[in-house]
């Protein structure tokens, strides 16, 4: 199977900010893992959630602030992040640019959960 990234609609994501993501493969074309790609515009952010799957992202482009627990630090072009199942985990775009990343997860059901915070909703 063959697909131009510029193929695939780019979905809105509810929560957050300024977020979208792609299905660049689905669990329905793989059989152990769904890869997607998400794109947070400059100044916009993902909230502080949890998820009952694991995350492997590569980062593409910009650089975020990461909240991954009680753990927060920047992640830019080219790091590597492994966010494992049920750990809350938030993103905040900062600098000129937007903030692409990869993101494998394996085909099991995930179950997303938002984590109450004090702030904008995105935990850092």
């Amino acid at each position: 199977m063959k697909q131009s990234l510029h193929e695939i609609p780019s979905t809105p994501l509810q929560a957050g900010e300024g977020a979208s993501m792609q299905m660049l493969i689905s669990s329905q074309t793989a059989p152990h893992f769904a890869m997607r790609k998400f794109v947070i515009k400059k100044e916009g952010f993902m909230p502080f959630h949890t998820n009952t799957v694991e995350h492997e992202q590569y980062v593409l482009k910009g650089k975020a602030r990461v909240r991954m627990g009680d753990e927060s630090f920047i992640a830019q072009k080219d790091d590597i992040l492994f966010i494992p199942a049920g750990v809350a985990h938030s993103y905040h775009v900062i600098g000129d640019e937007d903030y692409e990343f990869l993101c494998l997860v394996p085909n099991q059901e995930d179950t997303i959960a938002m984590v109450k915070t004090g702030g904008q909703g995105c935990g850092c």
